[in-house]
């Protein structure tokens, strides 16, 4: 016995001889971080001072602390940010579907701003502006050398009032653009019936978006006679620039009967978190295929990385974006805030899709049009002057047969104006097809 405590004491004077052994440096190392701190501190007070009292022009204090403060969050990552007030204000405006602008989204690559995507109906996506563009002058103006924000606050203005974008797209020469500021009314979801399926093109993930895709898809399935009739469902997400975290998590769980819809890890294991579906599926198990393309971004990917991993979508289209990362939005005093990235969120499978964007199972390009159509049906029996009728054909039947070629001419039409969503209608009917039989 008396051993046992002699080694005990031993191995616990050992401990405590190796433990002062480490703890020394550590307490030498983080009292030197220290001091380095406040000395790059006293040097930002020391260059304060002297920009105020030596620059060409008198500058407004609050001004150079702001700046100041911008500059440091948006050297860490493109999406961290300051927000003044006025811009907090904006930002709370935009979450809740209605704000003042050009209705674009967009980044920041190489110096210049980058559109993730225009928004459906607003005077970006009329004019033609397209994910991938680079905007590099505004007014003439070259907007080389400011960060985002500051390039997002000179396209403000007046409801009304003009502005020129100097546009540099891929394969093209430089062009210019005039847009025309207006009010910005997202309608988060809209909806169409094509041939018994259910088309959801989601604009944004803002605080409606979840209540207007039940209330979209309800109203569809109503008048098709009830969700029974539906072949399918479409979700468009093409363009959507994403939005709330919250609304990507229940538009997922509307189509999810159960499992992980998305995972988020900051860098304290504590800040972890995991979204799970819970039971109900508003479409009833109906097919699904999500349409994404490189201006489908955050929200958008979570929602397509989501079915896609649990094989409740075939997701159509292109390359998503690549935004990986989740911000939070912290109010500080007055009324401004700061916008942090805190943590990168990861799809049911595990997968970070930061700056790789989700894979589309299948890959459909875009297709541009190629001027006017050309008749290629040729000259048919029923075309020759005097021909014989089809005497073997009720009027019902001949009826049915008018209305199926004007579905057919109807169908071409579509692969002319979106090839992708005929793409995506015709694997729903192929599905529709194999469930019949």
């Amino acid at each position: 016995m008396k051993k046992m405590v002699m080694a005990a004491c031993v191995g616990a004077l050992a401990g405590g001889i190796v433990t002062t052994q480490f703890v020394g440096p550590l307490v030498a190392q983080e009292t030197e971080r220290q001091r380095s701190t406040y000395e790059y501190l006293d040097l930002f007070g020391s260059i304060f001072e002297r920009v105020r009292a030596g620059y060409v022009e008198e500058v407004d204090d609050r001004d150079l602390i702001e700046a100041a403060i911008n500059g440091m969050l948006t050297s860490l990552d493109p999406h961290s940010g300051f927000l003044p007030a006025d811009d907090y204000s904006d930002m709370q405006v935009q979450t809740r579907g209605e704000f003042g602008g050009l209705g674009i989204e967009v980044t920041q690559e190489n110096g210049f701003v980058k559109v993730v995507s225009p928004i459906d109906d607003t005077p970006a996506a009329e004019a033609g502006l397209q994910a991938g563009d680079f905007i590099t002058h505004l007014n003439g103006e070259s907007l080389l050398g400011l960060n985002l924000d500051e390039a997002v606050e000179l396209m403000r203005g007046p409801v009304g009032s003009e502005i020129i974008i100097s546009i540099v797209r891929e394969g093209m020469d430089p062009f210019d653009v005039t847009l025309e500021r207006a009010t910005i009314r997202i309608r988060a979801v809209r909806s169409r019936v094509e041939d018994n399926t259910v088309v959801l093109r989601v604009t944004t993930f803002s605080r409606q978006t979840f209540d207007n895709l039940v209330e979209q898809l309800e109203e569809e399935a109503e008048a098709l006679g009830g969700m029974d009739s539906v072949d399918g469902i479409v979700l468009d997400l093409r363009n959507n620039p994403g939005g709330l975290l919250s609304q990507a998590i229940q538009v997922s769980d509307a189509f999810l009967e159960q499992g992980e819809i998305v995972s988020t890890r900051g860098r304290d294991p504590q800040d972890s978190d995991r979204y799970n579906a819970r039971p109900g599926d508003i479409s009833g198990g109906k097919p699904i295929v999500v349409l994404i393309n490189g201006g489908s971004a955050s929200a958008s990917e979570i929602v397509a990385g989501a079915l896609q991993d649990h094989r409740r979508a075939i997701v159509v289209g292109e390359k998503s974006f690549g935004k990986g990362s989740v911000q939070s939005v912290i109010p500080l005093q007055g009324n401004a805030a700061m916008r942090l990235t805190t943590a990168r969120y990861y799809t049911p499978s595990g997968r970070s899709i930061q700056s790789l964007g989700i894979e589309p199972d299948i890959l459909v390009r875009r297709r541009l049009g190629d001027g006017e159509d050309v008749d290629t049906t040729g000259r048919s029996e029923a075309d020759l002057r005097g021909s014989l009728i089809n005497d073997s054909l009720t009027e019902d039947e001949i009826r049915q047969l008018e209305e199926e070629r004007a579905r057919l001419e109807a169908d071409a039409q579509r692969r002319n104006d979106d090839y992708q969503l005929a793409y995506a209608l015709d694997i729903i009917k192929g599905i529709a097809v194999l469930e019949n039989r």
